[in-house]
């Protein structure tokens, strides 16, 4: 684990434990830098994680607040110290029946969004970016999610983007090769979602998550 994410963990526990409340500001960058024995590095890369993930807000000159609640936080924070092998079932439980109405729901406005994520997923393979990798990859798995028409589904989903945004970053730098590898795979779906064949969506899914993902 790298230690800005050790740190996005410290302050995302403090936060479910009350140590900063939602609306309130968190200490300034030298008292957290003491409170847990990093640099100014770690923690400003810490803070920009839990902006990004809208945990915190950061306004210049006026500090930075607490965005979240707890209960958001809780099952974020469920998701993250678990197996990941136990939340990759799950995934496939959930990813399979996205799946199954996304082929039959999306409509063409949301085939064109799909597309497009995957247009990036492809243009970031073939710079060598991860890290836009990554952000392509679960956008483009996001975009199925709400092609579904179920919201709550889309949003059970999500909760599990932050596991595959730590997955993607623990395995770099082998992780360009990990996404063209599978590519092909991801260019499949599409078409199954495009042909509205639910079988052939399914057993592609299946092949992506086999090969994590």
């Amino acid at each position: 684990m790298k230690l800005y994410t050790r740190i996005v963990n410290s302050i995302k526990e403090d936060i479910a434990n009350g140590v900063y409340q939602p609306g309130e500001k968190i200490p300034a960058e030298p008292e957290l830098m003491q409170k847990y024995g990093v640099g100014r590095s770690t923690i400003r890369e810490a803070i920009k994680t839990l902006a990004i993930s809208g945990i915190l807000k950061v306004k210049q000159g006026s500090g930075t607040t607490v965005t979240s609640n707890y209960q958001e936080l809780n099952m974020e924070q469920r998701l993250q110290r678990a197996d990941f092998k136990d939340v990759n079932a799950v995934r496939k439980l959930l990813e399979e029946e996205i799946i199954r109405l996304a082929t039959a729901n999306r409509t063409d406005t949301q085939l064109v969004e799909i597309t497009h994520c995957l247009e990036r997923r492809k243009t970031a393979i073939l710079a060598e970016n991860p890290e836009e990798c990554a952000n392509a990859d679960i956008d483009f798995h996001m975009a199925i999610a709400f092609a579904s028409g179920n919201k709550v589904l889309a949003e059970l989903y999500y909760g599990f983007t932050v596991i595959l945004r730590n997955f993607f970053a623990a395995r770099e730098p082998k992780g360009i090769s990990q996404f063209a590898m599978n590519h092909h795979l991801h260019e499949q779906l599409l078409e199954a979602l495009k042909s509205q064949q639910e079988a052939a969506g399914i057993a592609t899914l299946r092949k992506i998550l086999n090969q994590n993902p």
